[in-house]
């Protein structure tokens, strides 16, 4: 005899449905698009992994008592805050945190926390249908071409094959490889680590034996994946470039999968011959219980309050113009190309490279001094940080283009004359090969100069709710460093730039008031 439901407790779900819907359009749309991005296509499959969690797990459930509880405002409420920090932030992984908190929250309130505990691993595994904001996931996918990059040169270099790598590019003599986002492994590794957490789930053992089951699939991917990559370049010089694209490119990306599978699976078979514990046995069963209790009055009470704080929620966000589009002063374009006795050449962005920043404005120029010294100056001008849409900083990028950063930190530098035009930004001396640079950089922000990507995100948010604007820059200065120079020749060379360059900077770019 099982549990029947009645048909009450779940009524106001349709409502929190099409709330939840509204609230969260723009999310939910930008969520199905990097859905259909192949590092993320894998999201498709979550919900039914989910839904077979909990189908798996129906008897358990039927057992559990159901109880409303107030405690469910501890997740409903940060939940909406989050949604507030997202859309004024203009950051969607934050939305999709504040969705997962709000349903949690909404299980909680109605259903209470024994039910909660008893659906704590789907519930969540289902955050794996968010992919991670694009900081983490270039940062990410940039560490795992490198690793992968290395460790391909290394299995090539075993093998007897001449290799050379400098950042992601293999030269292996009769052609150049170079490692992009599609091979870095970042498709691979959200997935496999989902399948290890799945068969550490169903895997009866103790704690240490999952978490060791979990953390495996980590190397796993990086190995596989280096694997890979030393095949590519080995099998390239009989069938060339086929060999990396096609079916062999994706025939190789499968084996990552079976490689892993086949590693994980006789690991759980050893984990399991190391011994026995408590908690390699079965849990104990709940009773039976007579159905969900009857708290009509509570349960009213509870649907009513959830109701409210969301129609406010959207109310605010439908009813409110929180971004203010801001224009740059002067179009960056009429940007001097004569500062002092730095004479500058005007260059421009390929197209791809246009679309993908997504700015506003930009400049990208090269100023020479008469001893033959040069800067790039490099501007990105975004009038509305709109979601999904964020400066891109080079710390990010360089990289994974063979820079390494030698030293970066912080340093203090003028921008204009005097001690108050004193102003922090990034500093970092990077190293190709033989080749040495300086750079420089930071982010205006409304009249501020902001160098973390956490603190530009929080001022936008405050700024959003304060005053409107969501507007921002991102200011680059590079200097070669010749063969006979010190590093503090180029500081000094790039400290006398941003000295002239602070107050055209005033004239071009939006202060604190516009």
């Amino acid at each position: 005899m099982f549990v029947k439901l009645n048909w009450k407790v779940f009524a106001p779900w349709g409502g929190y449905g099409v709330l939840l819907a509204l609230l969260y359009r723009d999310a939910l749309q930008h969520l199905l698009s990097r859905w259909n991005n192949q590092d993320f296509n894998y999201c498709y499959l979550v919900p039914l992994v989910v839904a077979f969690l909990l189908w798996d797990r129906r008897e358990e459930l039927r057992r559990v008592p159901l109880k409303v509880s107030w405690w469910g405002l501890l997740a409903l409420l940060p939940g909406l805050g989050l949604f507030w920090l997202g859309e004024l932030g203009g950051e969607f992984f934050t939305l999709f945190i504040s969705l997962w908190l709000v349903a949690v929250g909404l299980l909680w309130l109605h259903f209470g926390g024994v039910l909660l505990l008893s659906v704590r691993f789907p519930l969540l595994l289902s955050l794996a249908l968010f992919p991670p904001p694009n900081l983490i996931r270039s940062n990410l996918s940039l560490q795992l071409k490198l690793l992968s990059s290395y460790l391909g040169v290394s299995l090539m270099r075993w093998s007897g094959m001449s290799a050379y790598r400098e950042g992601n590019v293999i030269d292996i003599g009769f052609t150049r490889l170079q490692v992009v986002d599609a091979c870095s492994g970042l498709r691979y590794l959200f997935p496999i680590i989902i399948l290890g957490l799945i068969l550490a789930y169903f895997f009866r053992g103790s704690w240490w034996k999952k978490t060791l089951l979990v953390l495996t699939s980590i190397p796993l991917v990086v190995f596989a994946n280096g694997l890979r990559i030393a095949a590519t370049g080995y099998l390239y010089q009989f069938w060339g470039a086929a060999v990396a694209e096609g079916f062999f490119h994706d025939f190789a990306g499968w084996f990552t999968f079976m490689f892993a599978f086949a590693v994980l699976v006789p690991e759980m078979w050893l984990l399991r011959r190391l011994g026995t514990s408590q908690a390699d046995k079965p849990a104990p069963k709940l009773p039976l219980v007579s159905g969900a209790q009857s708290e009509t009055g509570r349960g009213a009470q509870s649907v009513a309050a959830a109701m409210a704080l969301l129609l406010v929620t959207l109310a605010g966000a439908q009813g409110i113009d929180f971004r203010e589009k801001i224009p740059v002063k002067q179009p960056l374009a009429d940007f001097p190309l004569q500062i002092g006795s730095w004479q500058g050449t005007r260059d421009v962005l390929e197209q791809p490279f246009v679309d993908a920043l997504d700015f506003a404005d930009y400049l990208l120029i090269d100023y020479r001094n008469p001893q033959g010294h040069s800067v790039n100056l490099y501007i990105a001008y975004y009038d509305s940080q709109r979601k999904g849409e964020s400066i891109h900083s080079p710390s990010s990028c360089l990289p994974g283009a063979g820079w390494v950063f030698n030293t970066s930190g912080l340093v203090s530098v003028p921008l204009g004359e005097g001690k108050e035009r004193q102003a922090t930004v990034n500093r970092a001396f990077i190293q190709r090969g033989d080749v040495k640079q300086l750079t420089y950089y930071w982010f205006p922000q409304r009249g501020r100069i902001v160098t973390g990507a956490l603190e530009m995100k929080l001022w936008t948010f405050w700024d959003a709710l304060t005053r409107q604007r969501t507007d921002g820059s991102l200011v680059r200065l590079v200097t070669l460093i010749g063969r006979d120079e010190s590093v503090e020749e180029a500081d000094r060379r790039l400290q006398e730039m941003t000295r002239r360059l602070g107050p055209l900077l005033a004239q071009y770019l939006p202060g604190k008031d516009g």
